[in-house]
């Protein structure tokens, strides 16, 4: 009955950690494609492509439903591969809607016509390829109508997240909530549109100000998984075992997501 969860690195296991809390009879098997991270750097069929890959090497391990925690590859490739490549027996969810239904505050499902909503400014922060696909605009659009999103690409910061580096961080954090207020320089909301954010989620709190709801989506994407499994449990696939699985060197891989969760985290080769 294992899902599968997948990310380019090592962010998507924020939203794994809160995965596991709201559904602790499910297992997991996380995989991080760390040899070929990041991915906000790479094209569209680049993103495509070793994104079905590792889609792939989940459901070889029993993971007939998998996660995408990877805002990059679900904002790149997910559409194109529900649209073309992923078997009807078998499913790949991503992370930008349940972070949009809290934003518009609709319900799972809720396929009415786009309405007006309380928040009218939107600020995104993500990586340069998810802001260059423009997918959560899109995806905004299908629900809401009347937002101003202004999207800033944050250069550098999942780089330095991964390095341990939180000083470099949180002043590139800052750099990036400068920009964008100069811009948009009242933001009503905040959405951290990269699974690794939610490490400097304070940062960013503290840049924007006070006044500025801000939208981190681990939590969110676990609710969301917890109720779609309610109604489709056909999904839950064959798998039993949980397991953290890398493309990179495993021991490097579990060092730094080690240092990342603060809590021992080890990784296998894939």
């Amino acid at each position: 009955m294992a899902v599968g969860v997948f990310d380019s690195g090592i962010g998507g296991l924020t939203v794994l950690d809160a995965l596991k809390r709201r559904l602790p009879e499910v297992p997991f098997v996380y995989l991080g494609d760390n040899a070929h991270a990041p991915y906000g750097v790479r094209n569209a069929d680049d993103i495509f492509n070793l994104t079905c890959a590792a889609t792939e090497r989940l459901w070889d391990e029993g993971c007939d439903l998998v996660v995408l925690a990877c805002n990059t590859a679900a904002a790149a490739a997910l559409h194109r591969m529900q649209a073309t490549w992923v078997p009807r027996h078998k499913r790949v969810l991503g992370v930008f809607v349940p972070l949009i239904e809290a934003l518009t505050e609709r319900q799972w499902g809720d396929n009415s016509p786009p309405r007006e909503v309380a928040v009218k400014h939107v600020a995104l922060f993500a990586t340069p390829a998810t802001v260059a696909t423009r997918a959560f605009q899109r995806e905004l659009a299908f629900r809401a109508i009347g937002v101003d999103v202004e999207a800033q690409p944050c250069g550098g910061v999942v780089d330095a997240i991964e390095q341990g580096d939180e000083i470099l961080a949180e002043a590139l954090v800052r750099s990036h909530v400068e920009a964008l207020k100069r811009r948009m320089p009242h933001p009503q909301a905040a959405v951290l549109g990269c699974t690794h954010y939610p490490l400097v989620e304070k940062s960013f709190a503290e840049a924007l100000g006070p006044g500025v709801k801000v939208y981190s989506q681990a939590n969110l994407v676990a609710e969301s998984l917890a109720d779609y499994l309610t109604r489709r449990p056909e999904f839950l696939g064959s798998g039993t075992e949980s397991k953290f699985l890398t493309t990179g060197d495993a021991r490097a891989v579990s060092s730094k997501a080690t240092q990342f969760m603060r809590k021992s985290v080890v990784f296998e080769a894939a």
